[in-house]
């Protein structure tokens, strides 16, 4: 047959790929004979595969197949897709075209690649009207459609077209990566009937239905998608799918019409980041390996991002791209991505305008303006520095793991003991305990009723002397819903770091009964000097040492040196719930800060007796911040600092860099309905109906364009939904970024605070090795003393004893540059130095982890 050459006379080229290479079908019409006016309509295929080397795509293979004889069909390609064929078990390309007479009857075909990559019908079907919705092929492969708000399919197994049974408006299509697979469809199904029964009450009644095609069993389709994003989701991608005891357990990222790619887990939003362009319609993922995936959207009007999906930031972003592919089409072992932009000209299936990137140092291009290729040797040098970095992590990791087999086998030598220990018991016969101090252990408790607690002060005052010890002003707790939070208010000086203060509860169930320590989580909250209280984020705890060893204000007045820190720990109530009425010991934990000189000693950990709590389970207590939050008591101090233990804490970056926030502050009092909690009025308060739809609000604005927002909230959904009614509020230009680790050490703050306690460790270490030096130097003057008296002029003793000067400097130079020091002092120095620098480099590869995760480079 002759091909014509009118560019009009062959339609945009339709393209998927498969094993790294690019395959391409483009429909055409040619003439039947050289010499004849009959056209008819002919599908090719083409075959291309990437060579670095020249950095262009090379036909590897093509072949055509005609559609139709008749030159007045109208022939058109509907979808192209890689789909599993079941009963090869094989992914193959899959090429679904439709042909029409007159545009009243339309019949599909489905044509497959073979082996011998020829063009073969798989399945054929009639419609009496045009696919113009949305269409799928999945595994099997099943063609999935809608249609006048109906949803079909057909497959080879299923032999006829099938409208699913159930109504579902706005479906999604998509597949389980489970052992045998599942196409699925979801949506929203509404009543008409119930929906108009409830116009009065403004609610209309409707659910996520989920429905598998293969077994058509209907499910409950929040388990894939929560049913407030069923209806603005525009495109899903399954992750993962588990069955756990008949309940289906998935991970799933979905792009919304809000512009908005959120990620789920088992029905539960975890993750969500803005999208920068609106109308998405496929999303992808790229695996390149020790880099880590990328989801790839695809946008309307040609737009692609890509957005890491550790971190959840967008990576890159590309506009003008024709189709996206990911495949491994430089043979490195993993996926890069393949866009091909709109611009290709009149090649047909060549490629004369592509980029193939991973987005780690890896990067082909043609026809950019841009154009650069990196060779593999970048990307090489690029793998080494990851395996650098990786290799570091696991020294670090296998540190660990010996200090954690260390802490295992102490523990078993423990309940050995304590199993022959129980043994002896019943036997009548004395217990042999080693002590403590033999097991490496910290004694909690040193008595089992409270006549020992004389006996646990006279031994915390046998410690080493220190400069003073926290002063215990009051202890109290409450009990929110299932937990238990327990807070110490104390009064200290600046030599206790107040990032190693902790809590500690125990448990004593009668006067025989052993102490047990409940496992908790402690924070601790600056508490400034009288006034208008309000209490500092645990965040502040993470001040520079040289900061923290200035004076505070806050605490004694006759002391300048003095604070007041409120430390509070929440466990669950679950260990406590054999009995109604459980007594408690609190233990506070400290670490004494040592002088200069002692800095090449190992701190001593410090505990303290706060006194006992009677925690009765069945008493329900109810606070006064809920009911009266204008009191200024400490009942509703001591409350709001037992909410901001419980409740999650999330800090949200607000930046508008074209319009000003605006009163944030008042809108969230007007439109949501908070109230200020006068004991603390930088915080506000929103309580509908309990402690779990509580939420506290912190605004904090430090330029008009800029502010840090804070949200102390037990449910997600709902802090999302605050999110999305503030969006509504703030300036289109807004950008609302969540910060990583809120109230904790993020990774720049951690490096810096170890490069500090190394410099100032070094410093005073050098210092006190070095103090021999003056008298050395004394020694030397004093010398030069006792040859006061000047020899005359020009004589032999003159030379000589300006010889001896000049040998004199030149070894007090000597000693200065290498001084002598104790051995037994250098080598203490060196051993915690050497401690200090672990620590160091720990902090420094978190950072530098981070730099490259939020830059894309690894």
């Amino acid at each position: 047959m002759e091909r014509m050459h009118s560019e009009d006379r062959n339609q945009k080229p339709h393209r998927v790929s498969l094993c790294g290479r690019v395959i391409s079908f483009q429909l055409s019409r040619v003439a039947a004979h050289r010499e004849s006016d009959r056209v008819v309509s002919e599908l090719s295929l083409c075959s291309l595969s990437f060579k670095q080397q020249d950095n262009i795509f090379l036909k590897a293979n093509a072949a055509e197949v005609v559609i139709s004889r008749k030159s007045s069909a109208h022939v058109d390609i509907v979808k192209c897709k890689c789909a599993l064929d079941v009963q090869k078990r094989v992914i193959t390309p899959f090429v679904l075209v439709m042909k029409s007479k007159k545009r009243s009857s339309f019949t599909y075909t489905l044509l497959t690649v073979s082996s011998a990559n020829r063009l073969e019908p798989y399945i054929e079907f009639k419609l009496p009207y045009e696919m113009t919705g949305s269409v799928s092929i999945l595994q099997g492969p099943t063609v999935l459609w809608s249609h006048a708000g109906g949803v079909f399919y057909t497959s080879l197994q299923a032999g006829e077209v099938i409208q699913i049974p159930i109504q579902i408006s706005h479906s999604l299509m998509g597949e389980l990566p489970l052992h045998k697979g599942q196409v699925f469809i979801v949506g929203l199904q509404k009543s008409a009937e119930e929906g108009f029964k409830d116009q009065s009450s403004g609610t209309a009644r409707s659910q996520t239905l989920g429905y598998f095609v293969e077994s058509g069993q209907v499910f409950d389709g929040t388990v894939i998608l929560p049913h407030a994003y069923s209806c603005i989701t525009q495109c899903i991608l399954v992750l993962s799918a588990e069955d756990v005891d008949g309940v289906m357990k998935c991970s799933v990222v979905a792009a919304t019409s809000k512009r908005q790619l959120v990620y789920f887990e088992h029905g539960i939003p975890k993750e969500a980041c803005q999208l920068p362009f609106a109308a998405p319609k496929d999303i992808q993922v790229v695996n390149t390996g020790r880099n880590g995936l990328l989801f790839t959207i695809s946008f309307d009007q040609g737009h692609v991002c890509a957005i890491w999906k550790e971190t959840f930031q967008i990576a890159s972003c590309w506009s003008g791209v024709s189709s996206v592919h990911v495949d491994d089409f430089l043979g490195f072992g993993t996926e890069q991505l393949l866009l091909v932009f709109e611009d290709q000209g009149a090649s047909g299936h060549l490629l004369d305008n592509f980029l193939i990137t991973d987005l780690c140092g890896t990067a082909y291009s043609r026809g950019q303006e841009n154009e650069a290729l990196k060779t593999p040797h970048l990307a090489q040098d690029n793998y080494l520095r990851t395996l650098q970095a990786l290799e570091s992590r696991l020294q670090s990791g296998l540190t660990e793991l010996q200090e954690l087999q260390g802490d295992l086998r102490v523990k078993e030598r423990v309940l050995l003991q304590s199993v022959q220990a129980l043994t002896d018991v019943v036997s009548d016969r004395k217990p042999a305990l080693s002590q403590y101090e033999q097991e490496g252990l910290t004694a909690l408790w040193d008595g089992d009723d409270e006549s020992k607690d004389e006996a646990v002060d006279d031994k915390m005052q046998d410690m080493p002397a220190v400069s003073s010890k926290p002063q215990v002003d009051k202890l109290w707790h409450r009990i929110i819903e299932d937990r238990l939070v327990v807070g110490v208010i104390s009064t200290t000086d600046s030599s206790i770091p107040v990032d190693s203060v902790s809590l500690s509860v125990l448990t004593e169930m009668g006067q025989r009964s052993t102490p047990a320590v409940i496992q908790t989580q402690s924070q601790v909250f600056w508490l400034p000097k009288p006034g208008p209280w309000s209490p500092s984020p645990p965040s502040t705890l993470s001040e520079p040492a040289a900061k923290r060893s200035k004076p505070h204000n806050a605490g004694r007045p006759n002391d300048a040196n003095t604070c007041r820190l409120a430390v509070t720990t929440v466990t669950g109530l679950t260990p406590l719930l054999n009995s109604g009425g459980v007594k408690c010991p609190v233990m506070l934990h400290y670490v004494q800060r040592q002088e200069s000189s002692a800095l090449v000693n190992n701190p001593t950990p410090i505990v303290l007796h706060c006194g006992p709590i009677l925690v009765d389970i069945q008493c329900n207590f109810q606070t006064q911040l809920l009911s009266s939050p204008k009191l200024k008591t400490d009942e509703v101090r001591e409350d709001l600092l037992s909410l901001l233990a419980v409740l999650d804490h999330r800090v949200f970056l607000l930046d508008s860099p074209d319009h000003s926030l605006g009163d944030v502050d008042g809108w969230i009092q007007r439109t949501v309905g908070c109230e200020r909690i006068e004991v603390s009025p930088q915080y506000l308060l929103f309580n509908s109906s309990g402690p779990s739809a509580l939420m506290l609000f912190h605004w904090h604005q430090t330029t008009p364009f800029q502010g840090e927002l804070s949200v102390h909230s037990r449910s997600q959904l709902q802090m999302l939904q605050f999110l999305d009614s503030l969006l509504g509020y703030l300036p289109a230009s807004c950008s609302v970024q969540a910060l990583k680790e809120p109230g904790g050490r993020g990774p720049a703050q951690m490096f810096s605070l170890t490069l500090e306690k190394e410099v100032l460790s070094l410093k005073d270490g050098v210092s006190s090795l070095l103090c021999g030096e003056t008298a050395d130097g004394e020694r030397w003057s004093s010398a030069a003393v006792r040859q006061q008296e000047s020899p005359e002029p020009g004589s032999a003793e003159k030379l000589q004893r300006c010889r001896e000067e000049w040998d004199r400097d030149l070894e007090r130079s000597r000693m200065r540059l290498s001084p002598l020091v104790d051995v037994g002092s250098y080598r203490r120095l060196s051993q915690s130095l050497s401690q200090v620098q672990l620590e160091v480099d720990k902090a420094a590869l978190l950072e530098t982890q981070r730099t490259l995760f939020s830059s894309g480079l690894l």
